[in-house]
């Protein structure tokens, strides 16, 4: 079966339109039912869809769990084998909630933050202060009380000038803060450019060659400051582990140097593994990437005649985005007479749904790609190329730029996009005063409401001239789009 002539080179044609690949999907996708409806945790897509409503975040609970499980075992075993010890970091900005935090702190993760708000979800859920960090480029003076007051476990210092004044809130609560020195390696991960956060020109991070001065400065507050290491975060959705590897070389030359003058007793690789959101991408096996990096800190470390660290990392989106899926209902379809770059005519047919940029930015930030499939239902008319747009005043609101459903697509159906489970959430906005979706977890053939959808009325309520519309609203319901 030909290609669409407005297909990407890399989309190609399925022979079924119903399959789901598995690579994009929670372990427990399937179809099921007389109608080949799409069950996810063994709930069924129009279940979810009638006592939720849509957009719909759908979180797998047992696949998230698993993925979390992987990784901290196969860290652990890497580490094992080098004769050190390895910490995971649940990088709570892909996607946190406070059931979230306590499936990762169940399965052996510490969480990471990056805001006072991500702080205040994880310590909701009940997670151990001492299990937290708390990243940011900018942090807040309440942000740093409210850390330091409750005793996380690490802070992430991103400028020279936070030393002293974590060392003062420190000094304020009587109390000695660990911190790790984010370093800029310099290192320019394979990703989007707004994704890689190595790069010499940009906000994160101290320069390798402040590190020594800076490091010196945090000592010098020893009474209040404890050295834990030197961080590095190169970026997000990598594909392979060349950055990775580089970017451990770079920290371990200074550590070794730092090593001269006081202990060191970690190092932070952080996180930005990708995932497959398309059947083009081809991620690296977990296990073998990790087996490489701390093969490699430990070959490093040797040449360096000096012990190897204990490693940690922070992973968010390789534990979360698989395990999500999104779901929508179909509204207004239509197809469009294209002009391709052979002068011939093609058509594309684009199918909108209730959602869009409010509850995914990513196309729109990045030009991320996406996958879609009928969910409500198997078809065996021949799949046709779609678009799947958004209901947003922006000709750039694209849910999925290319792939392909049945060419019976119709108003009413619900369609799924897998691999929402990062960046999602958690970059949802009202934008045109949509309201933000409700996210639930499934497993073992139940769902549970884990996030509230957002009302009209909430967001009417910070609209200090609509108190009255909020009030008739409230009595009338709670959604609207």
């Amino acid at each position: 079966m030909s290609a669409h002539p407005l297909a990407p080179a890399w989309l190609e044609r399925p022979a079924d339109g119903n399959a789901l690949a598995p690579q994009l999907w929670p372990a427990s996708a399937r179809r099921g039912g007389e109608r080949g409806e799409l069950e996810i945790g063994g709930v069924r897509a129009s279940r979810l869809a009638a006592d939720y409503g849509t957009p719909l975040y759908v979180i797998d609970e047992t696949d998230a769990r698993a993925r979390a499980r992987r990784i901290r075992r196969a860290l652990e075993t890497a580490t094992a084998r080098a004769g050190t010890s390895g910490v995971v970091y649940y990088a709570g900005k892909a996607f946190l909630s406070t059931a979230v935090a306590q499936w990762m702190a169940g399965e052996g993760l510490n969480i990471d933050t990056a805001s006072g708000g991500e702080l205040a979800v994880a310590l909701a859920g009940g997670i151990d202060p001492a299990r937290i960090g708390l990243h940011g480029n900018n942090k807040s003076d309440r942000e740093l009380e409210k850390a330091v007051g409750a005793g996380v476990g690490a802070i992430v210092i991103d400028a020279v000038e936070e030393i002293d004044r974590v060392a003062e809130v420190a000094r304020h609560h009587g109390r000695v803060q660990p911190v790790r020195l984010r370093i800029n390696s310099g290192v320019h991960a394979h990703t989007h450019e707004y994704l890689a956060t190595a790069r010499e020109d940009q906000k994160f991070g101290v320069p390798l060659t402040q590190a020594d001065s800076a490091v010196a400065r945090i000592r010098e507050h020893a009474g209040v400051l404890e050295f834990l290491g030197l961080h590095s975060h190169i970026g997000s959705q990598i594909l392979v582990a060349d950055g990775f590897l580089e970017a451990a070389r770079r920290l371990l030359s200074m550590h070794a140097r730092l090593l001269e003058h006081g202990p060191v007793p970690q190092v932070n690789l952080g996180g930005g593994f990708g995932i497959a959101y398309t059947t083009a991408d081809e991620p690296a096996n977990i296990e073998e990437l990790l087996s490489r990096l701390v093969d490699t800190i430990a070959e490093v470390c040797a040449e360096l005649r000096i012990p190897v660290p204990a490693i940690a990392i922070e992973p968010g989106r390789s534990i979360i985005g698989p395990a999500g899926v999104t779901l929508y209902e179909v509204g207004t379809i239509k197809d469009v007479e294209v002009l391709t770059n052979a002068g011939e005519l093609a058509v594309r047919r684009y199918v909108s749904v209730d959602g869009g940029m409010s509850d995914n930015a990513r196309p729109a930030l990045y030009g991320a790609d996406y996958a879609v499939r009928l969910a409500s239902r198997a078809s065996d008319v021949d799949p046709v190329l779609v678009r799947i747009a958004g209901k947003h005043c922006e000709s750039g609101d694209i849910v999925v730029d290319a792939d392909y459903l049945p060419g019976d697509v119709r108003r009413g159906d619900l369609v799924a996009v897998p691999a929402t489970g990062a960046y999602c959430f958690s970059l949802s906005s009202s934008y045109n005063y949509l309201t933000r979706p409700a996210v639930v977890a499934v497993a073992r053939g139940e769902a549970r409401l884990i996030v509230r959808a957002e009302s009209v009325a909430e967001l009417l309520r910070r609209d200090v001239g609509a108190t009255e519309a909020t009030e008739v609203l409230r009595s009338e319901g709670s959604r609207y789009s």
